[in-house]
């Protein structure tokens, strides 16, 4: 969330921040919301303090000045319970406009409402030539008895999927390189939980917005998350860090689990969109330092990148419009794979600094050197994300013979076998 005061300060910013971003949004509410609720907390302030006033008042007082104050601080209880309920009510739905204000975008990001909005800055690598008909990844699981598509529906519903064989040692094998590669770059491999509370969610700006996307289970006051990154900023929330331990790096591994909710047109064959997938996200807290941010910020995208290099996937990078940005994101970029059964690039990677936006819903701080208490700076971006890159390896590294070229970063982590 965005700091009171520069609301207040800023009305204008944060209006056009409304607009860019599409945010339904009355930033004129807001300041009328917390106008109320600062004058609402004056009046409870003074009314405290007359009470605790009469107390001292009543020991040295006659009886009839007594009687006096106790009619007096009758009085005041009623306006103190009147009082609280405003201020409770008022805090209610000034936290309710916080949460949805949008971070301030990159001010050279592309103007725009949704992805079609995004513009390419770098392409690597070339799409593979097939001298015979390439499957796609489904046909090509199938052939090869590497997924079960039907009779894990029977098991889970739509877009299930269960991988078996030399597929599942793939994933793996992609999971293993992308965690030795960055715990190369210093970041800490660590596993967390997808069974997460409410407030990590909240905190991590996945709620409320991205709450229909979730899903629940009730009875354990619980959620499936949708990435690690929820877990990663709860880890810290509510600590107040030592500058010495800044930056900290996590490589963050758990499940995930998405409900997809109004994707059915999209693509959704195979293993392109599922409710459950297995994710290695790069998380990094640092200074409150734009300068900070902006360096890791390219060193995130520039891991996402190697990673594919090293795959030898052609890929794009996308700087991300202002709609399609989210909510808590002051820049993203996106990175789009080439899938040849699509004959397009699909995302798979994305790269997003938030500055202090989360740390203030998550109440993340460090000390710094000059002992003042300060927000952290957060951000993320995917390392290795399966199924989807999965379906992109064996798409683009298929042979007329229907087996899988391995590539070469891959084989160490397959007894060094050059095809499955």
């Amino acid at each position: 969330m965005l700091d009171k005061r520069f609301i207040r300060d800023n009305p204008d910013v944060v209006k056009e921040a409304v607009r860019l971003k599409g945010v339904d949004l009355d930033v004129d509410e807001l300041l009328a919301v917390d106008e109320t609720s600062r004058k609402l907390q004056q009046e409870l302030d003074q009314r405290q303090a007359r009470r605790k006033a009469l107390s001292k008042e009543f020991a040295n007082a006659d009886a009839a000045k007594r009687e006096q104050l106790r009619a007096e601080s009758n009085e005041l209880d009623r306006q103190l319970k009147q009082i609280r309920e405003a201020v409770d009510e008022t805090t209610t739905r000034l936290n309710e406009l916080l949460l949805i204000t949008p971070n301030i975008p990159w001010d050279q990001a592309p103007v725009g409402f949704d992805e079609s909005d995004n513009v390419a800055i770098k392409t690597w690598g070339q799409k593979p030539e097939f001298d015979f008909s390439p499957l796609d990844h489904v046909e090509l699981a199938e052939k090869r008895g590497w997924a079960e598509f039907a009779r894990a529906r029977k098991v889970a519903g739509e877009r299930a999927y269960a991988l078996s064989g030399d597929l599942v040692l793939l994933e793996r094998a992609l999971h293993s390189y992308a965690l030795d590669l960055l715990s190369g770059k210093g970041f800490t491999p660590i596993s967390v939980p997808a069974l997460v509370k409410e407030g990590p969610l909240v905190g991590s700006g996945m709620f409320p917005k991205g709450r229909e996307e979730t899903y629940e289970l009730p009875a354990d006051n619980a959620f499936l998350a949708g990435t690690a990154e929820v877990a990663l900023v709860g880890l810290h929330s509510g600590e107040i860090l030592d500058k010495d331990r800044l930056p900290i790096l996590y490589a963050g591994i758990s499940p995930c689990f998405r409900r997809e909710v109004g994707s059915a047109s999209r693509d959704v064959r195979g293993l392109l969109r599922v409710h459950q997938f297995e994710k290695v996200e790069q998380f990094v807290i640092c200074e409150a330092d734009p300068e900070e941010s902006a360096r890791w910020h390219a060193e995130l995208l520039g891991s996402a990148e190697q990673i594919l290099q090293d795959l030898g996937l052609h890929y794009e990078v996308v700087e991300c419009a202002t709609g399609d940005m989210g909510l808590g994101k002051f820049r993203m970029n996106d990175i789009n794979t080439w899938f040849p059964s699509l004959n397009m690039l699909r995302e798979t990677h994305s790269c997003s600094t938030l500055h202090d936006w989360q740390a203030r819903r998550a109440n993340l701080r460090y000390r710094d050197t000059d002992g003042k208490v300060r927000f952290v700076h957060t951000l993320n971006n995917t390392a290795v994300a399966t199924p989807r890159l999965l379906a992109a390896v064996i798409e683009n590294y298929q042979t007329k013979d229907h087996e899988v070229r391995i590539p070469q970063v891959l084989r160490p982590y397959l007894g060094n076998r050059e095809t499955i």
